[in-house]
């Protein structure tokens, strides 16, 4: 299927992460979910690992708050955190308590080397950069899971126990999330870079961060395929 219009930035840097995006967005933990064949216990420790993860990313969302230089930019990025804690966290939450996990068990769950890496490297970004490094680093995680979603909601087989999992990923709501990130994204970029995206000294930077927080979603879900 055609890939989602995330906006203009997102298509120039999917484009120029080609290979590790495939590998990212057809991993075979992505597939397994598709055809319901990933093993339970694979999908169980992925959640406790994503859980963990989103509280980090929730910070980097918050950090963006920060870097913000407009009121736009600050209403976007506390929405983002505010969608973090209190809506996707949740799905993990109740997913795991089928499994006996508790909410507590998930936050005090020992953090991957995988995961400490990925997080870190987000936070690092945006730390050391503005709020374009950040976004840049950030994107693979939001918009691959919204391309991912988008995918499977069309080509999972029927009865796949990962139906609420694709569901919550390619609904209206999460892709309205993606469109409403990108055109953010892009607004963003040509506030601090110039319309001309491609031709802008930081871009090579910009698409950098991209291309190596995607290869690191490929580790993540590397990840999920050793319990």
């Amino acid at each position: 299927m055609t890939a989602p219009d995330y906006g203009r930035a997102f298509a120039l840097w999917r484009d120029a992460a080609a290979g590790p995006w495939h590998a990212y967005t057809r991993h075979a933990f992505v597939e397994g979910l598709k055809d319901g064949t990933l093993p339970r216990k694979n999908f169980l420790h992925y959640l406790v690992q994503d859980y963990v993860f989103l509280v980090h990313f929730a910070r980097a969302w918050a950090l963006a708050v920060t870097k913000a230089q407009s009121l736009e930019e600050m209403r976007a990025a506390a929405a983002t955190v505010n969608a973090l804690v209190n809506e996707e966290m949740q799905l993990h939450v109740g997913t795991c308590a089928q499994a006996g996990l508790s909410e507590a068990d998930l936050y005090a769950a020992t953090e991957r080397p995988e995961n400490i890496a990925y997080t870190r490297y987000v936070m690092d970004a945006g730390h050391s950069g503005d709020l374009a490094d950040l976004l840049a680093a950030l994107m693979p995680c939001v918009l691959g899971y919204g391309e991912i979603g988008a995918r499977l909601a069309v080509e999972a087989t029927p009865g796949t126990p990962y139906a609420d999992w694709i569901a919550t990923y390619g609904g209206d709501d999460y892709q309205t999330l993606c469109r409403e990130t990108g055109a953010m994204l892009d607004a963003a970029l040509t506030a601090r870079i110039g319309p001309d995206f491609a031709g802008a000294p930081r871009w090579p930077k910009l698409a950098a961060h991209f291309t190596r927080a995607t290869e690191l979603e490929v580790g993540f879900w590397d990840m999920g395929m050793t319990p």
